[in-house]
């Protein structure tokens, strides 16, 4: 691994004289970073943090830093291409250089200047080598973000799709008319719609719980009445706790509306959550009042099964179903660090 932070520091192969040392020092007048490389061992080393600019003066480019940067290019990065600086002697032949470092180092940007070169040409080359390898850099970062989103949309499909797939599956085995498996599943799938939705469109990765909420009972509020009221403390949820929330709420107005006290004109029915400040506990409390007494199922329906798998799974335990006369109760409980 490197830091892209090399990609902004110089490298120096000046093995005559004081050149390196000249030109490290004008560099740094410039506020650009360098380091030398005293011999090819050096030079090898120092190669694989991925510099940002290699200058080689003409007498450095011996059989063996030849091959040492050839074998260096080869081997870097796709996204990388090098740039190098070559300061040649006064009557070196430039065009017969090029061609050469060209067939040997074919995934490099070369530069050249005869020497005495004037320093503000030497700061603009490097510079100009720099601004080239940021640009590599944004491309090497937008590449990753890319792949990395590619694979989120992939993972996000494959859940989306076993949702789906599960709903229709649960669904399925529970209606009794092509008619009640139509109404049904679409009504879980437009919840699940809504759900992805809102996450979606959240700032960032989280959604609060009353927009789940909202959400969700939207469609059960009439004009000058509310009979699903929904209050709890500011909690916000990852995109997993909100969709699996939203299904299961989507589940307990669907059961209230065919069953309970939303089957009744005067029923009505109070979610309330709340956040343990001691134990950092997350609490769904769902009270329905005014309808018809609860009476427990002889044998588990879909809402049932998905409210006991999916929540045990979220919050680490079972919810708690209660039927009394009063009307169905529903709870669960479960450490919010899970859920954010």
């Amino acid at each position: 691994m490197f830091s892209f932070g090399k990609l902004q520091k110089v490298l120096i192969l000046a093995p005559y004289r004081r050149d390196a040392d000249y030109v490290r020092q004008l560099l740094l007048a410039h506020d650009i970073d360098a380091e030398i490389a005293t011999d090819v061992h050096s030079l090898g080393n120092k190669l694989q943090g991925i510099p940002g600019v290699l200058v080689a003066t003409h007498e450095a480019l011996k059989p063996d830093v030849l091959q040492t940067v050839a074998a260096h290019l080869e081997a870097q990065p796709s996204w990388s291409e090098l740039p190098v600086v070559v300061l040649l002697d006064k009557n070196a032949p430039t065009e017969t250089v090029r061609v050469h470092l060209n067939r040997l180092w074919p995934r490099a940007r070369h530069l050249f200047y005869h020497r005495p070169v004037k320093p503000a040409e030497l700061i603009s080359g490097v510079q100009s080598g720099l601004l080239a390898r940021r640009r590599q850099q944004d491309l090497f970062e937008n590449m990753e973000r890319e792949v990395e989103l590619r694979r989120e949309l992939n993972h996000r499909v494959k859940n989306i799709l076993a949702s789906v797939t599960s709903i229709f599956e649960m669904t399925a085995r529970q209606s009794a008319s092509l008619d009640g498996l139509k109404q049904d599943f679409r009504g879980r799938l437009t919840a699940l719609a809504g759900v992805h939705s809102t996450v979606f469109d959240a700032d960032g990765e989280q959604v609060s719980m009353a927009a789940v909420a909202a959400l969700i009972f939207g469609p059960y509020r009439q004009e000058g009445s509310d009979r699903i009221l929904a209050s709890g403390s500011d909690v916000l949820l990852n995109r997993e706790a909100a969709t699996t929330i939203a299904l299961c709420l989507h589940e307990l107005a669907t059961n209230a509306i065919k069953y309970g006290a939303l089957s009744v004109p005067e029923g009505k029915v109070d979610l309330i959550w709340s956040v343990d400040e001691t134990s950092g506990d997350l609490s769904l409390e769902w009270t329905e009042r005014g309808g018809p007494p609860a009476r427990e199922p002889s044998r588990l329906g879909y809402g049932t099964r998905y409210l006991r798998s999916a929540l045990s799974m979220l919050f680490g335990n079972p919810p708690t179903f209660q039927y009394a006369a009063e009307g169905f109760g529903f709870s669960a409980r479960g450490n919010i660090s899970q859920l954010t």
